[in-house]
């Protein structure tokens, strides 16, 4: 882990440091992802098999995961998993609830009735990986608020196994969380073919969930065909932490983000040089016991990084400047520091409420913004399964109050058929 000294930078070299990520931007990537969209548009389900066997090395059947396979997923789990997915999903149930709008209409004494109208998607798309860490915990994030918000069909596509079929523990979430259709397709063609549309998958309005480079990328390109959530980097975690964290704490939860990828990011920013020290010897001891090492070891050395700082406020500060996905304010008073948070997707409070809990338990959506886009997205929530239309209704004597105003409007900008919309209505009337 890189070790740095705020006194020893200014802030926008710092960030530059640790934003040195490999870019998303692969030109090799993006016209292998083109190719492949193309085909799908092109040759449809033929494709799909196509590309399954040149990529995940499976003949498949079917596209389409039967109603009766997935049940049988959901039965087949070990009673206590079943009971804690259940537990999961009630929690994120009720918190996406509190998320829900409601359409609204205004009137007044003049006949002026203005409001907003909300609708559920009709059809989205949800896409959950499949491969070396399977994600059975992004079914519950994408299809819970789908559903909250009414959307009236939810499909999944997710990777197949060497069987031909996804992993039994997505399969048993699409079941609990009620996805309505299920496919065995992976990588950037499951992407295609739910934005175009083939003889088995359809169309949908909107495509969501993670996914490596090529998923990425292909949701990148087919924005504008469909809707798309947003575009996730690997994944990022800040610790904020002062002379009272527990360097145990603050080691595991920067651990718990590195095993996710080799390019995932583990920031600790703290005040205490001390603190410091005894995490890094914490990450040294704690990553010898851990599964995923390898990967854990390439991410923090190459991303990880602990910066000193002379006071908590200097670390809001840089932690603004950064805009991680996750944010965990380890200091003796959280709730002192959390007015002036700015950037973040996702902001934990205490030595008890460890990253982790947010991405499976506590409800509020793991689906996040990355490489410093907190600060203009937000989390997956129910408004992101919702489309918004004003509503307008006047009656002749509003619009003859604001007519004339119209039409000024309209001649200002050259248009005047606009002005002619509104002028015809009251042609004829005694000014």
């Amino acid at each position: 882990m890189r070790i740095f000294t705020s006194s020893e930078y200014d802030l926008n070299s710092l960030i530059k440091i640790l934003r040195s990520r490999e870019s998303s931007e692969r030109p090799e990537v993006t016209g292998a992802v083109r190719d492949i969209i193309d085909e799908v548009r092109i040759k449809g389900d033929e494709a799909l098999y196509e590309l399954t066997r040149k990529f995940d090395k499976v003949n498949l059947e079917s596209l389409e995961v039967s109603s009766d396979t997935v049940k049988k997923a959901y039965e087949s789990l070990e009673p206590s998993l079943a009971l804690t997915i259940e537990k999961a999903v009630s929690n994120i149930r009720n918190f996406h609830q509190k998320q829900k709008e409601n359409s609204w209409f205004d009137s007044d004494e003049n006949g002026i009735i203005l409001g907003q109208k909300i609708t559920p998607l009709e059809r989205v798309g949800v896409y959950v990986p499949g491969g070396t860490a399977p994600l059975p915990s992004s079914v519950l994030m994408n299809v819970i608020p789908a559903k909250v918000a009414g959307v009236k069909e939810v499909i999944m596509c997710t990777p197949p196994q060497a069987g031909g079929l996804p992993d039994d523990v997505i399969l048993a979430c699409a079941y609990i969380a009620g996805v309505d259709r299920v496919f065995s397709i992976g990588g950037a063609q499951a992407i295609a073919a739910m934005a175009y549309g083939t003889e088995t998958i359809p169309k949908v309005d909107k495509v969501t969930g993670p996914g490596n480079i090529f998923v990425a990328t292909a949701k990148k390109m087919v924005y504008g065909i469909c809707d798309i959530d947003m575009i996730a980097g690997p994944s990022e975690i800040l610790v904020i932490a002062d002379e009272y964290a527990n360097p145990a704490y603050v080691a595991a939860d920067l651990l718990s983000q590195a095993e996710h990828d080799v390019l995932a990011s583990s920031i600790l920013i703290s005040d205490s040089e001390t603190l410091i020290k005894n995490v890094i010897n914490e990450i040294d001891r704690q990553v010898q016991k851990l599964s995923r090492k390898e990967f854990i070891k390439s991410s923090i050395g190459n991303y990880g990084a602990a910066i000193s700082v002379k006071s908590l406020g200097e670390a809001v500060e840089l932690s603004n400047l950064i805009a991680p996905e996750h944010l965990e304010l380890m200091v003796k008073d959280p709730f002192s520091l959390l007015g002036s948070i700015k950037n973040a997707g996702a902001i934990f409070l205490g030595e008890y409420a460890p990253e982790p809990l947010g991405d499976y338990m506590a409800g509020p959506n793991h689906i996040l913004p990355t490489n410093g886009t907190s600060r203009f997205f937000s989390p997956l929530s129910v408004g992101d399964f919702t489309k918004k239309s004003s509503i307008i209704s006047y009656s002749k004597e509003a619009l003859k109050n604001l007519y004339k105003d119209v039409a000024r409007f309209a001649e200002t900008e050259g248009l005047d058929a606009h002005a002619n919309s509104v002028r015809i209505r009251f042609e004829g009337d005694n000014e």
